[in-house]
């Protein structure tokens, strides 16, 4: 038997999410059984703690888009049991059962063998909002950018992404310009490695010319939607921008003027998806190029039974910096 945060719905359509003792018969088929440690709290886990928003496909549901820990059994020879390993995306805990129990199975391929330095603790203060973070890092990277090429805009500085994206590029040495609409969060971004803080409203208004100065060397963008389209015109010649979410909506409202005459790239950062060499190299990069310590400040600490309260507030923005949820707690 093993605990796990399920989550049901009944002929109504209303849910209800709770910890319930389940035997292993009931996790799904896989080549990995793994005995997970930690998982993490993703906005994608607070649409399926609660409604499912459209994720979740059949119910009742494990969510969890994130986990690490422990193999305790494989059926492929990749796989030994002891090896620590992460899993982040592939619709783990949106179509298939997820991180939030004592045990997990899948399939091998979509596991990544943690490196010896992180611990499945420090994964999970990663988990995929840092490993996203890598992954934009790293195509900014490939598309030119240097600490040398100037100012570097992260929006939604004080979320999951943003707080992993700022910790690793002030270590870098880049120039971190952080875009929140929290003052308090001020001293915690300034600590993880912000140059400057840049007031949401100063992003906020809608686009009225689509060139504006030339600023930003380049952008890791959470927001979307208007905030992203502002920003565009104000891109160096050639920069890019890496966009990895939509809080602030899905449309974009701009022009195709800033990718003509500035030469911007608009670069799509996916993380679910991701083969799996890609993980490799992003998981690498993570050991050396994020300081442990930022990502110890980081931590919120958490436990099975926090995650209905968690999910919550995630979806209203009122989580910061990054949830570490220990689920044998």
């Amino acid at each position: 038997m093993f605990r796990a945060m399920v989550v049901e719905k009944d002929e109504a359509g209303n849910t209800a999410a709770s910890i319930q003792e389940l035997s292993e018969d009931r996790l799904p088929d896989g080549d990995v059984t793994v005995a997970v440690e930690y998982s993490t709290v993703n906005y994608k886990d607070g649409l399926c703690l609660g409604n499912g928003g459209g994720l979740v496909k059949t119910w009742p549901h494990v969510p969890g888009v994130d986990f690490a820990g422990v193999v305790e059994s494989s059926d492929d020879s990749r796989f030994a049991a002891g090896d620590r390993v992460v899993l982040n995306g592939w619709r783990v805990g949106e179509i298939r059962w997820g991180g939030y129990a004592e045990k997990a199975r899948v399939k091998a391929d979509w596991l990544v063998r943690l490196p010896d330095p992180i611990s499945t603790r420090q994964a999970m203060a990663i988990g995929t909002a840092g490993y996203t973070a890598m992954l934009a890092v790293m195509a900014l990277e490939d598309h030119g950018l240097t600490a040398e090429s100037g100012p570097v805009l992260i929006t939604g500085a004080a979320g999951g992404v943003g707080s992993v994206a700022t910790a690793i590029l002030g270590h870098l040495g880049y120039e971190v310009a952080a875009v929140t609409g929290r003052p308090e969060t001020e001293p915690y971004l300034r600590d993880l490695g912000a140059a400057r803080i840049v007031p949401r409203e100063d992003l906020a208004e809608t686009v009225k010319r689509p060139l504006e100065s030339e600023t930003w060397a380049g952008c890791i963008d959470a927001v979307g939607g208007a905030m992203l389209a502002r920003v565009l015109g104000q891109m160096k010649y050639g920069a890019s921008v890496a966009a990895v979410g939509l809080a602030g909506g899905a449309q974009l409202p701009t022009t195709v003027i800033p990718f003509i005459i500035r030469g911007v790239n608009l670069l799509g950062i996916d993380s679910v998806m991701r083969p799996h060499a890609q993980r490799v190299r992003a998981w690498d990069r993570l050991v050396t190029d994020l300081p442990m310590d930022k990502l110890d400040a980081m931590i919120e600490p958490a436990t099975l039974s926090d995650l209905p309260q968690l999910g919550a507030d995630i979806l209203k923005g009122k989580v910061r910096g990054r949830v570490v949820v220990d689920v044998r707690a």
